[in-house]
């Protein structure tokens, strides 16, 4: 198996940038946000940190592709960096501290392009997590500060802690009524929001979580981190990895009743 230690290390040093940058603008009184066509919200703090991002690549991959939220693709070939600049924007904007920097390596192979290393940097939480493909998940301030995670092992439903974004998504897609069944069915709910519940899934405080649409950007490191933590991400399709448009993430043990119950199967 491929050794992604280097390309770990220096996604650490991306994020570590990006850090800097986020944190620089977090709750700044003149921070500049603007509306997207799609309608949701970026700032000067998202653009800057995907700038940072970019050009340490240039500098230090230049031979490897790059996918952004703000600035698009750019660069072929058979490994190609993902980031989300700071996903929960709409959070970092109102000062709320739920967000992240989402950097991904994904490399071509079987069904596509699939993710080997994976950082998610939470500043403000003073949080972050990363994996790498077949070298675990951890969580900790550095690689050698660093804890090893792994999902739970609860087993029953009825026992299971499900976390969410919102409720809008799941209405517009006629998923509603089984995505209130499941909330019934469960011992506990909660919308943390965004990236945070696929790491809580990772390191066994939560349970289940799903989102009905996501980009691919979203879904990248979480994907890895959930998986080398012994869980299990999908689509609602049932499909493997971050490809789908949406995002299902479990223990894996739980993971066909929570796809049941948002393909309304229950």
């Amino acid at each position: 198996m491929p050794d992604y230690h280097d390309d770990l290390r220096l996604a650490h040093v991306l994020a570590d940038a990006a850090d800097a940058a986020t944190m620089d603008r977090f709750k700044a009184l003149d921070l500049k946000v603007e509306t997207k066509p799609d309608m949701t919200p970026v700032s000067e703090a998202d653009k800057t940190a995907e700038e940072l991002i970019r050009s340490n690549l240039k500098r230090g991959r230049p031979r490897d592709a790059i996918l952004g939220e703000e600035f698009g693709v750019e660069g072929t070939g058979p490994r190609r960096w993902v980031i989300d600049p700071i996903d929960g924007t709409k959070n970092y904007v109102r000062g709320v501290p739920v967000w992240a920097t989402l950097i991904s390596l994904m490399e071509a192979g079987e069904g596509g392009f699939q993710p080997v290393v994976g950082v998610v940097s939470a500043p403000a939480l003073g949080r972050r997590w990363w994996a790498a493909k077949g070298a675990g998940a951890y969580t900790g301030r550095s690689l050698t500060s660093a804890t090893r995670i792994h999902a739970s092992k609860v087993s029953r439903l009825q026992d299971a802690s499900f976390a969410y974004s919102s409720l809008t998504g799941w209405e517009e897609q006629g998923r509603l009524d089984g995505f209130m069944d499941l909330t019934r069915a469960v011992w506990r709910t909660r919308g943390y929001g965004d990236f945070w519940p696929y790491m809580m899934v990772a390191e066994g405080s939560v349970d289940i979580c799903a989102e009905p649409e996501l980009s691919l950007w979203d879904m990248a490191a979480t994907a890895i981190i959930v998986a080398e933590a012994g869980g299990t991400f999908t689509g609602l399709d049932g499909a493997p990895g971050p490809h789908s448009g949406n995002a299902a993430a479990s223990n894996g043990l739980l993971h066909d009743e929570l796809l049941g119950y948002l393909n309304q199967r229950y």
